[in-house]
C-alpha cells in the first residue's frame, strides 16, 4: 500500500492536530496507509522517508535543525512528494531560506487579520483546479514573498482598506514547482480547520496532495 506521512507540530493556533484529523481520513480514501507524527525527528530516518509518497507538514512558527532539514530535502529532491497549506508549510521555518526556496514562498503579512476575500482560479484545466469556480473566504489573507517559478493556480487581489499601499496586489494563492525529482504543493488558504468547511478550498487541498503524491 502507498504510504503518506503527515507531521504536525508549532503553533496550536493553526490547529495542526485538527488539520491532520480532517486530512488523513481522505488520503485514507484514496488508497493511502497515513502514519502521523508529532515530531521533526522523522526526517532523520532516511530509510523511512524513502518510503513515502507525499509528506505533508502541518508545523507552523517553529525551529529545524540542520539535520532535520537536510533530510526533508533530500527525500524530496529524490522524488517524495511535499504538500501543505497556510502556514504549516509556509511559515513553518522563518531563518530557514534554504527550506523556504523548496516550498516557493514565505508568508510575511495578513492584513486585517480575518476578512473577507476571494480566491481565483488562474489555472481553470489543470487537474488540481479543474471544475472549481472562483470562491469567497472569510480568514486570512496571506501576503507572501513567493518565488516567480512557480506554477500558479489560483490569486488573490489585495485591496486598499487595511494597507492602502498593496491596494490592486495580486498574490499567488495555490501553486505547484519541483524540488529536484520531488513534487511540492502549496495553498495559503487553511488557518483553521473550520477553513475547509468551505468546500472548494478542501477539494483543492486533497487534490494537491495527491498530485505531489503523483497520483495524477
Amino acid at each position: 500500500m502507498k504510504k503518506s506521512l503527515m507531521v504536525w507540530g508549532g503553533w496550536e493556533g493553526h490547529e495542526p492536530r485538527q488539520c491532520v484529523r480532517l486530512f488523513a481520513p481522505l488520503m485514507e480514501a484514496a488508497g493511502y496507509s497515513v502514519e502521523i507524527s508529532d515530531s521533526l525527528d522523522v526526517y532523520l530516518d532516511a530509510d523511512r522517508m524513502r518510503q513515502y509518497a507525499v509528506i505533508t507538514q502541518v508545523y507552523t512558527m517553529s525551529t529545524i535543525t540542520p539535520e532535520q532539514e537536510k533530510g526533508l530535502l533530500t527525500a524530496l529532491e529524490n522524488g517524495v512528494g511535499f504538500a501543505g497549506w497556510h502556514g504549516g508549510m509556509a511559515d513553518a521555518f522563518r531563518n530557514n531560506t534554504q527550506y523556504q526556496f523548496m516550498v516557493g514562498g514565505q508568508w510575511v503579512a495578513h492584513p486585517g487579520n480575518i476578512i473577507d476575500y476571494t480566491v481565483h482560479i488562474t489555472e481553470r484545466n489543470d487537474p488540481i483546479t479543474a471544475g472549481i469556480a472562483d470562491f469567497a473566504m472569510h480568514s486570512e489573507q496571506y501576503y507572501m514573498h513567493v518565488d516567480p517559478s512557480n506554477v500558479v493556480l489560483a490569486t488573490t487581489t489585495f485591496g486598499s482598506q487595511h494597507c492602502s499601499w498593496i491596494d490592486g496586489t495580486v498574490m499567488p494563492v495555490v501553486w505547484k514547482r519541483q524540488w529536484g525529482a520531488g513534487r511540492i504543493f502549496y495553498a495559503s488558504v487553511g488557518h483553521v480547520a473550520a477553513d475547509f468547511e468551505v468546500p472548494e478550498a478542501k477539494e483543492i487541498v486533497r487534490r494537491g496532495l495527491l498530485w505531489a503524491a503523483r497520483e495524477f
